[in-house]
């Protein structure tokens, strides 16, 4: 079984069947995660270079690590340490980087479309860890795996995605995979930070209670807001946020039902989560990271060069 594409630049380019054998390849690696040796030379003598433009503690770790138990050489790049902020070209920084004979890169980039336009000019298989506020295939699937785990298909799944949808490629990649396995998706948080064309274009439901998305979902995977990347201010202050919009335990307990809560990290404690949420029984918050590694050793290993 193979991709039916080279790159992993958006859940929107992949066919339900990839993000299928994605997921079954992610089970099996799992289980090698569980043995005392927890690595396999699945990607021996293939060189992968993680090309991080970006700020990121969980994806670049999650990358290392299962680049590592695949037993790739690895290259790490961070921009803030690198000619890219003596200004250097995107295509020159990795024009030097393939004359280093590269076969993958991991590249997460401020600018939306970044690793597509890579993919046009360098032979090397690309995966995108996050592009401006397009999208994160990665962390969809890692979310799509937990979800599968706990509640065994995602057909039918009513998932609600609550929070800042407006600055999210989180949310974009979510909503994309969650409509091609057939489950529902609702959004939620102020309409200051829902666009307001989401309905129509994406076929998703809308609200700005989120009593009403808690009381309608299975899962609910709540987003960090994103300060970074809001030049205005779009709700008032974090506490008011905390208080129209947080997830509390009293809430969830009240409910009359019992729903998973989701995160892709880092929480913002205290604002869209409180920590006894984050670290309740309500959360598989740390399956999500562990399902990380997994999902990520799928998707390099399926793309290798070993599988083209």
């Amino acid at each position: 079984m193979a991709l039916s594409t080279k790159h992993l630049l958006g859940i929107k380019d992949l066919q339900k069947e990839d993000i299928e054998l994605i997921l079954q390849t992610a089970v099996q690696f799992k289980e090698v995660l569980q043995r005392p040796v927890k690595k396999v030379p699945s990607l021996r003598d293939v060189t992968v270079v993680n090309l991080f433009y970006e700020n990121s503690t969980r994806t670049r770790i999650s990358f290392e690590l299962a680049e590592k138990r695949l037993s790739a050489d690895t290259i790490n790049f961070t921009a803030s340490g690198s000619s890219a902020a003596k200004g250097e070209t995107l295509l020159d920084t990795v024009n030097n980087i393939l004359s280093m004979k590269v076969d993958m890169v991991v590249m997460r980039h401020s600018a939306s479309g970044a690793p597509h336009f890579l993919s046009k000019h360098i032979p090397a298989a690309i995966i995108n860890a996050g592009d401006g506020i397009n999208e994160h295939p990665t962390q969809a699937l890692l979310d799509a795996f937990s979800m599968q785990e706990k509640f065994g298909s995602l057909k039918g799944l009513k998932v609600a995605i609550i929070g800042d949808i407006m600055h999210s490629r989180v949310a974009l990649s979510n909503i994309y995979l969650l409509h091609k396995m057939g489950a529902e998706v609702m959004v939620a948080g102020p309409p200051t930070l829902i666009p307001p064309y989401i309905q129509q274009a994406f076929g998703v439901k809308v609200t700005y209670h989120v009593k009403e998305a808690l009381q309608w979902c299975d899962v609910a995977n709540v987003l960090r807001i994103q300060l970074e990347r809001q030049n205005q201010s779009l709700f008032s202050s974090l506490r008011e946020y905390n208080l129209s919009f947080g997830i509390r335990r009293e809430v969830l307990e009240n409910l009359g039902k019992e729903i998973v809560i989701m995160h892709p990290g880092p929480i913002n404690r205290g604002v869209e989560l409180d920590s006894d949420v984050a670290d309740g029984p309500f959360s598989i918050i740390l399956h999500q990271v562990e399902n990380g590694v997994a999902v990520r050793m799928a998707a390099l290993y399926l793309l290798s060069p070993h599988n083209h």
